[in-house]
């Protein structure tokens, strides 16, 4: 079952398809400006998509439960630290879009195998997820996710329209 939200957002698409279509191509993508890097700062709960190192946008998100520190292992609910890029795209995720963060690199399996753990994975950043257990006020003034970074779902599509795959992301304690 799709989410009330989901619903509203898809129901809105839907109705602007029409005038979309009529719109170049060329056209929509210049409309919005393109992120050349994303920068989160964990203790501020922010993320910004930069372009030449102007700030084009400012998000406040949700972190993994344990926020403070670097992902060390799968089920340790961190949020990683350092510099990753942005991966492949999710838009039938179970959340509400999700683009991948290249956790792990290298040098963080290779301490994760030196204390005999897993580093883990699937570190993303999404929106809210698709059939939500609580409403959205908790999402927005709790730390929820098992180590990714969660927007709104406005901000969501937003960030969508606005990256490229293999831009880098920092993410900063």
């Amino acid at each position: 079952m799709v989410s009330r939200s989901v619903q509203c957002v898809l129901m809105v698409l839907l109705a602007l398809a029409p005038a979309l279509a009529a719109v170049p191509a060329e056209r929509r993508v210049a409309a919005l400006p393109q992120a050349d890097r994303l920068v989160v700062h964990k203790a501020q709960r922010v993320l910004e998509l930069l372009h030449r190192g102007e700030v084009l946008r400012r998000y406040k998100v949700a972190l993994g439960l344990v926020p403070e520190g670097h992902k060390e292992r799968e089920g340790d609910f961190r949020t990683p630290e350092g510099r990753y890029s942005i991966g492949y795209r999710n838009p039938r995720s179970e959340y509400f879009l999700s683009i991948q963060v290249t956790y792990p690199r290298d040098q963080d399996v290779k301490r994760a195998k030196a204390n005999g753990w897993d580093a883990g994975g699937a570190i993303m950043i999404h929106g809210r997820p698709n059939n939500p257990s609580h409403d959205a006020a908790w999402y927005d003034r709790n730390d929820w996710t098992d180590g990714c970074i969660s927007v709104s779902n406005s901000d969501m599509v937003e960030i969508w329209l606005m990256t490229r795959t293999d831009i880098p992301i920092d993410i900063y304690p």
